[in-house]
């Protein structure tokens, strides 16, 4: 986690970083998709692979200032490893809980501002919509999602394990995004008394309430709930932490110190860790969900391979037709 929202990138950079891509020679077409579980750069590159590689990590230390270490956390793939590596990305079975359908749509968004900022061509234009295909025939032709939870219902499971029923409890939504949407609608599914929506942009704010039947907060004033409610939900897209423990102490002492539940699921994180030192607090972050996706990946096992054999004939595929079509260029030229 402390490593992920030190690469993340907010989404009105990524048309920039995309220019940087191609100013300095090392991609003709680019692609970046940054979520709360990675980060990733798909490219189309004029350099040798070993080559790109070394530049590509170079370029993203020097954007993001990052003066650490790098070990097994980078991770590189070069065609045809590339391609299998976005189908399985797009199918959902590299995510946090395998089967997941989320990051399809992170995925078709991070392709549409790319596409739509021209910064991608025939080679990453034929290589997402083919991922796109093999992603909705996964989802149509095996059970991978039998049993799968995304991680706003995982957040449901364990607001359900610390107060058993929802239906006493009030939840203020923290970042009125779409993340922050799915994960209040689950909690009202399950039972959930009411909603608390707050944002920067109280027309967004009031809009989301509306639309869930709650009432909305100015952004300076959230604290002020905290007396009512039980849950947060915070996704905002602050640089920094909007929530530290100093600031939660004397919350907590006004609430009686009824048991809270924080779901940090924001990167850059919202919430200071160090929250969790407090008594009746508790903190889970997206990392932390992944102890309740694993209750459920035996479910989904039996199906991975099935997907896989898929991936692998979707990709060879499209190998052989990129080689049909340069081969045609060539006799063409």
């Amino acid at each position: 986690m402390e490593l992920r929202e030190r690469f993340a990138f907010a989404g009105e950079t990524i048309p920039g970083a995309l220019q940087a891509l191609r100013d300095a020679g090392l991609a003709t077409e680019a692609t970046i998709l940054s979520t709360c579980n990675r980060v990733e750069l798909y490219v189309a590159t004029p350099l040798a692979a070993e080559t790109a590689f070394v530049e590509l990590k170079k370029f993203l230390v020097a954007h993001h200032a990052f003066d650490g270490a790098l070990g097994d956390e980078l991770y590189t793939f070069a065609e045809p490893q590339s391609l299998h590596h976005l189908f399985k990305v797009a199918s959902g079975l590299d995510s946090m809980v395998i089967g997941e359908t989320e990051i399809f749509g992170q995925l078709k968004q991070a392709y549409e501002l790319a596409f739509t900022h021209k910064f991608t061509g025939a080679r990453l234009n034929k290589a997402f919509q083919r991922a796109f295909n093999v992603a909705k025939h996964i989802r149509t032709e095996t059970n991978i999602q039998r049993g799968s939870v995304s991680v706003m219902s995982a957040a449901v499971e364990l607001a359900e394990k610390i107060f058993t029923s929802l239906a006493e409890h009030e939840v203020l939504v923290i970042g009125a995004g779409e993340t922050s949407e799915k994960t209040a609608r689950a909690l009202l599914s399950r039972g959930a008394r009411g909603v608390v929506v707050t944002n920067r942009s109280p027309e967004r704010a009031a809009a989301l309430a509306a639309e869930l039947g709650g009432r909305s907060v100015p952004f300076e004033q959230w604290p002020d709930e905290f007396e009512k409610i039980d849950i947060a939900v915070s996704s905002t897209a602050a640089p920094h932490h909007i929530l530290d423990r100093a600031t939660l102490a004397p919350l907590m002492k006004r609430r009686k110190n009824r048991p809270l539940l924080l779901i940090d699921i924001a990167v850059p994180r919202d919430i200071d860790p160090a929250v969790n030192e407090l008594d009746n607090v508790y903190l889970y972050n997206v990392d932390d969900l992944q102890s309740i996706a694993n209750e459920y990946l035996n479910l989904r096992r039996e199906e991975v391979a099935r997907c896989e054999q898929i991936i692998a004939e979707k990709v060879a595929a499209l190998l052989a037709a990129n080689q049909a079509a340069g081969a045609h260029r060539h006799g063409e030229t």
